[in-house]
Parts: structure tokens; C-alpha cells; sequence
């Protein structure tokens, strides 16, 4: 996912909204990516719009999403991995 992603100790921030603005589908990616983390780490995640599927994937892991709107074309979904995936 190259420099779209920022892993400081306990927070990992991806933010995907360039690579999907361009047309492409990183669902598959960034839960991959969740799977990889420790434990405890805190997770954002900014993308260009809503992202249903992508809360559907992270919540049928057993995960809990928040979602906020920063701005149009913006939002954030945070979450925390609680148990090893």
C-alpha cells in the first residue's frame, strides 16, 4: 500500500482516498492489512466516501466501526483490534 500508510506504535493510519478516487477496490488490502496488526492497535482508515462494503468486512471480522464524516469527500472509519484474527 506504499506511503499511504502511517504505523506509529499503536495507530496505524491508512489513508486510502487517492488510490480510490483512481478507480481502484483496496477492500481485499486494507483487510489483510487489519489481520496483520498486534493487538491493541488502533486503526483509521480515510477514504473518499461512505464505504459500506468495507465497514460490512471489517464488522463480519467482529470488529466495531466508528464512522465520521471529516469533510465532503472524506471520511474516517476508526476501529481497534481486539482479539487475534
Amino acid at each position: 500500500m506504499g506511503n499511504a500508510i502511517q504505523a506509529d506504535g499503536k495507530i496505524a493510519i491508512l489513508d486510502m482516498r487517492e488510490r480510490i478516487l483512481k478507480g481502484e477496490h483496496p477492500r481485499k488490502e486494507i483487510i489483510d492489512f487489519v489481520k496483520t496488526v498486534p493487538i491493541g492497535t488502533i486503526i483509521e482508515i480515510h477514504i473518499p466516501h461512505y464505504g459500506q462494503p468495507l465497514i460490512a468486512g471489517l464488522e463480519s471480522l467482529g470488529m466495531n466501526v466508528i464512522v465520521n464524516e471529516i469533510e465532503p469527500g472524506h471520511f474516517r472509519l476508526m476501529t481497534v483490534k481486539l482479539n487475534p484474527l
